[in-house]
């Protein structure tokens, strides 16, 4: 039959074997089509739609697939300066060091969403990379100032100065803004499709209302 021959071409494909899985039929039903002499427009559309639910199927297997994958889980954060020294990143991979550059480079290639948490492992902040790669936003979230991230510390001189004790000098307990490097111990990243980065990083954000520092609580 021609229109076999006409899909095998379309399609790239040299056997009927092939051809068959592509339109998800039986290679016994590829074969009743090919002995055809003549195909009436009901049994073409047939066809066609039994190769059109197919391919939907093959693409939500795709998607279900490919959606979202684990990057790497609880990466301890070696925080170290940048080449410029501006500012922080979160381990170094200036060093020839096969596996550090090899989780490097996946950040560097995708977009996704990440978490970081402090040294207990809980969840401290939700981020998500889809205008620029995981790498590069991580990064400046983990620099960035925000007003809402504060613990309770101690303010003491950074002068060359004579000590004193807490009795000799009161120094106050006050609420001190810290970043992100200040309280980040570990970090998770995953590879999450461009349609699906918003909704994943919403999703995550309410999970963990009671402990992220996030501002807002995006909507699902």
């Amino acid at each position: 039959m021609e229109v076999i021959k006409l899909l095998k071409k379309k399609f790239s494909l040299t056997t009927d074997k092939a051809l068959a899985e592509k339109l998800g039929i039986s290679i016994t039903g590829l074969n009743i089509w090919k002995n055809r002499e003549s195909v009436t427009p009901r049994q073409f559309a047939s066809l066609l739609a039994t190769a059109v639910a197919s391919a939907e199927k093959a693409a939500v297997h795709y998607v279900e697939e490919n959606a979202i994958k684990t990057i790497v889980e609880y990466f301890p954060i070696n925080m170290t300066l940048s080449r410029g020294g501006a500012k922080y990143e979160i381990f170094d991979c200036k060093a020839e060091h096969l596996y550090l550059n090899g989780l490097r480079a996946e950040l560097d290639q995708h977009h996704g969403i990440y978490v970081f948490y402090d040294s207990r492992g809980h969840a401290i902040y939700v981020g998500k990379a889809r205008e620029q790669k995981l790498w590069k936003e991580m990064n400046l979230a983990f620099n960035r100032q925000r007003d809402i991230q504060k613990i309770m510390r101690v303010r003491h001189p950074e002068r060359n100065q004579k000590f004193k004790t807490s009795d000799e000098k009161k120094r106050q307990i006050r609420d001190a803004t810290v970043r992100l490097y200040d309280i980040a111990t570990y970090f998770s990243a995953y590879q999450v499709s461009d349609g699906l980065v918003n909704s994943a990083e919403a999703m995550l954000v309410r999970s963990f209302a009671n402990d992220v520092l996030n501002v807002r609580m995006e909507s699902i």
